[in-house]
């Protein structure tokens, strides 16, 4: 569908692709959307179910997102424009903010509060980023109207209210490109300023911030909260002739964040599949591509380069484009179930951000050293974020990442526990490149339930009681509250604890209950397995090791974004919740095979404790929990990890 280069596998032999094919995938997506230009270019209008905001603001969405990725392709390439994006995008800019708000064929809507009609907001930041990369070419060659008929749509980013979370960035980048212009005043100031103490009182650790007070924790890490202060830093030095302050506060924390989020991604090019707006795709290479352009990374030239042309090639090789050419609103292509009600037929253009790194000029090492291995690729390794309560785990011989979580669930603080109750995009306990999750009505991978009266109760807010990794061993642990679906919500005294450890490919799972209401019942599900052919084969494993008594395989017929239906494998319980259960879980791709036998031995389950050694081990690993502690044997050869 796209028109790239011939491979280039001397100086990618991972993946082939050079920036060559970086340039001519930014100009074939953009040929393909512009082909659904209004008259003037105000609006690209992509065909497809519009979203809750409606279909002037698809439009405005589908102009401002392909933006990016020609303003990225264009400063790349220091002002050349061999297929003369930028005139057109001028001449939608002038024709979109001459009448805002007016019924016709090119205007933009006006920016308005988040809860009144806030999309606008999300796409001002968009065009602003892209206005101030491509100033010499395009703003500085408006006529002054234009200038000041944008600059009044533009402010409207400034004086609505935005939703409580990474929205605040985007007020934030359109002052930046306002004052860059010379254009700022009292206002951008402080809009600025007050976006930066938000982002610093969300940041966790760890190179990780949650999104908004309470917030998730996901992918708009990279894609938001790292890219827009740390992308702001590195344009504002360009413009002084200076170089970035890597030891500044944001590309720090960029730093950090790379240090663990560079373990996301599969030897095949998946990022892992957890939190809202996947439709994205490949924006999930904005933060390593970011990395690479400024150097606040910890990966090198090649391994940065290595993550991102294979996430980029993994979603072009997967059907991510449909019959126009198109991102379709999916995963690999349609998939409903990974879009949300604020999706529409441009939002999955947010992945032009990950054109970004075309910042780095042609010459830079991250084009011209040969690609490295990726970490996935490198060893077996499972890293520790005890800050936020994330373990991941990854396996060189398949290449599979798998994230566990004890720490995010998606919860805000404006928000209503029940609000987010069974939210399959954060409160699994794990998730993986290759897996998942499941539909909703389906059946639920990866979960434990509590279940009362027909009801089911679920994790929210998890409270994180630790994490740590050495060795290719690690655990991760949480307790909470179950919240049920309808009636009474919560049981005073309720209490679940749940510790996951890990070792090569096998995940030992133990939950232990307590205050279970009478006559209530547990539940716990495995791995959501596809089911017939699929281009990135696995298989999967749930066995019960104590405190089981059934256990079944469920269809989910509505699949998850990598098949169109899968398995997953059910343990029950029918009767009496409280107690410890136990049980090992598996996912391995390719000839892997799982076999529990060669996992653990010598288990004992006491009524607080459980005890247990990996095979291979000569010393015991404990689980305790009055007090809760781990004791968790090291791998007998640790392997030698190399980023």
């Amino acid at each position: 569908m796209l028109d790239l280069p011939a491979a280039n596998y001397s100086l990618s032999p991972y993946t082939g692709f050079s920036r060559e094919h970086w340039e001519a995938a930014a100009d074939g997506l953009l040929a393909h959307a512009w082909k659904w230009a209004s008259p003037q270019g105000g609006r690209l209008d992509l065909p497809g179910r519009s979203s809750v905001s409606g279909v002037r603001s698809d439009g405005l969405e589908g102009y401002a997102r392909t933006f990016l990725a020609a303003a990225c392709r264009v400063a790349g390439a220091n002002g050349d424009d061999p297929h003369q994006w930028l005139p057109r995008y001028a001449e939608g800019l002038a024709a979109g903010t001459k009448s805002p708000g007016a019924d016709d064929a090119e205007s933009w809507p006006v920016i308005q509060d988040v809860d009144v009609f806030g999309q606008p907001m999300v796409e001002s930041a968009c065009i602003a980023l892209s206005l101030r990369l491509t100033r010499p070419w395009l703003w500085d060659q408006l006529s002054p109207q234009v200038q000041d008929q944008a600059e009044a749509w533009l402010r409207g980013s400034l004086t609505s209210v935005p939703a409580p979370s990474n929205w605040y960035l985007f007020p934030y980048t359109v002052a930046g490109f306002l004052e860059s212009v010379g254009r700022g005043d009292s206002l951008t100031a402080r809009v600025r300023e007050h976006a930066l103490t938000l982002l610093d009182s969300w940041y966790a650790g760890e190179g990780w911030y949650t999104d908004g007070n309470g917030g998730g924790i996901d992918y708009y890490n990279g894609w938001a909260l790292h890219l827009y202060p740390v992308l702001d830093e590195l344009l504002a030095s360009r413009e002084q002739g200076v170089p970035l302050n890597r030891t500044g506060t944001y590309p720090q924390r960029l730093s950090a964040h790379l240090d663990s989020y560079g373990r996301f991604f599969a030897a095949n090019g998946a990022s892992v599949h957890f939190g809202r707006s996947m439709t994205y795709r490949f924006a999930a290479g904005a933060a390593i591509g970011l990395g690479g352009v400024t150097g606040a990374t910890p990966l090198s030239p090649g391994a940065s380069r290595r993550i991102l042309s294979g996430n980029l090639k993994y979603f072009l090789d997967r059907g991510s484009l449909d019959e126009n050419g198109l991102l379709s609103l999916g995963w690999h292509g349609e998939h409903a179930a990974s879009c949300q009600p604020y999706s529409g037929p441009g939002s999955p253009y947010w992945a032009s951000k990950a054109f970004v790194c075309l910042l780095a000029p042609a010459d830079d090492p991250l084009w011209t050293d040969q690609e490295d291995p990726a970490p996935a690729e490198q060893s077996d390794h499972v890293q520790a974020l005890p800050d936020v309560g994330l373990l991941v785990q990854s396996t060189q011989e398949d290449g599979i990442v798998r994230l566990h979580n004890h720490g995010t669930d998606g919860f805000h603080a404006e928000r209503a526990e029940a609000d987010i109750a069974r939210n399959a995009l954060y409160n699994r306990w794990s998730y993986s490149t290759h897996t998942g999750p499941t539909a909703e009505r389906n059946i639920a991978d990866n979960e434990f339930t509590l279940r009362w009266r027909g009801r089911a109760g679920s994790r929210v807010r998890p409270h994180r009681l630790g994490a740590w990794a050495s060795g290719g061993r690690g655990w991760a642990a949480s307790w909470h509250t179950p919240v049920f679906e309808t009636g009474l919500r919560v049981f005073p005294g309720l209490r679940v604890t749940s510790v996951c450890l890990v070792s090569g490919i096998y995940e030992l799972r133990i939950h232990r209950v307590e205050g279970a209401p009478a006559e209530s019942a547990a539940e716990s599900t495995g791995w959501a397995v596809p089911r017939g052919r699929s281009k990135d084969p696995v298989t999967g494993l749930l066995v019960a090791l104590a405190g089981w008594e059934h256990t079944d395989e469920v269809v989910a017929p509505a699949g998850t974004a990598y098949a169109s239906s899968a398995t997953v494998t059910r343990l029950r319980r029918l009767s009496g919740a409280d107690g410890l259960y136990v049980s090992i879980a598996a996912l391995t791709g390719g000839d892997h095979e799982a076999d529990v036998s060669q996992a653990i031995e010598d288990l004992r389950v006491s009524e607080d404790a459980v005890t247990f050694r990996w095979r291979g081990d000569t010393a015991d690993s404990t689980v305790r929990f009055r007090p809760f502690s781990v004791d968790l044997q090291e791998a007998p050869h640790p392997p030698e990890v190399i980023i």
